[in-house]
């Protein structure tokens, strides 16, 4: 009777033993997932980006992309897809870079190049063209070409594009300031180009007094 007692007794001690072995796993795992949770957490108890798998505001700035056409003395001419910020003479490579006649002296090579713009690697008699048209005598270097072959952000006879032209050329014109030509470029990046002359009225600061100021020194 004892010995059949002290069996019985062992077999619920190993029964108990091989019970707390196998939940011990099983609870560490937990554990284990607990701390893992917590450190992927941010200080305010918010999921981080890693723990997301979202990419941060400063991914989405480097994976930026614009598109520029890029035409004249280049040696794969047509549109190129780059970053977001991409310098001129960065955005001539992508184009299979310069050709033996291409002058680069008339282009700012340094200059950031935006989205949706044309630039003109120019040749000698292009060149020439656009610093008749901007420089005069001084005969020094002019702002990137266009596909007319003068310089970005000026059409036929010198005047001002109001689809390319940057901020600096835009306070060329009479009455407009820096924060004038930067309300134009904020008009035609959120409604696209101008149609016509007339939609600079739909531009905040521009009546019809301020229009006719310049009238004649724009074109689109």
């Amino acid at each position: 009777m004892l010995a059949g007692a002290a069996v019985f007794v062992a077999a619920v001690v190993i029964a108990i033993l091989v019970t707390a072995l196998q939940a011990a796993p099983a609870s560490e795992a937990a554990t284990r997932a607990a701390q893992l949770s917590a450190a992927q957490a941010e200080p305010d108890g918010q999921p981080s980006a890693a723990a997301t798998g979202a990419p941060g505001a400063g991914a989405e700035a480097q994976t930026g992309t614009i598109y520029v056409h890029v035409i004249g003395e280049v040696v794969r001419p047509g549109v190129v897809e780059v970053k977001t910020g991409t310098r001129v003479e960065s955005i001539i490579h992508a184009a299979g870079g310069a050709t033996d006649a291409a002058v680069l002296a008339s282009l700012n090579l340094a200059r950031e190049a935006v989205d949706g713009e044309q630039i003109l690697v120019p040749n000698a008699e292009q060149a020439a063209a656009a610093g008749g048209a901007l420089s005069g005598a001084s005969g020094g270097p002019v702002p990137d070409a266009s596909a007319d072959g003068v310089a970005g952000g000026t059409g036929q006879g010198g005047l001002v594009n109001l689809n390319t032209a940057d901020a600096a050329l835009l306070e060329t014109l009479p009455r407009v300031g820096p924060a004038l030509a930067q309300r134009i470029i904020d008009w035609r990046e959120s409604n696209g180009p101008f149609a016509s002359v007339d939609q600079l009225l739909d531009v905040a600061g521009i009546g019809a007094k301020t229009l006719d100021g310049f009238r004649e020194r724009v074109t689109i």
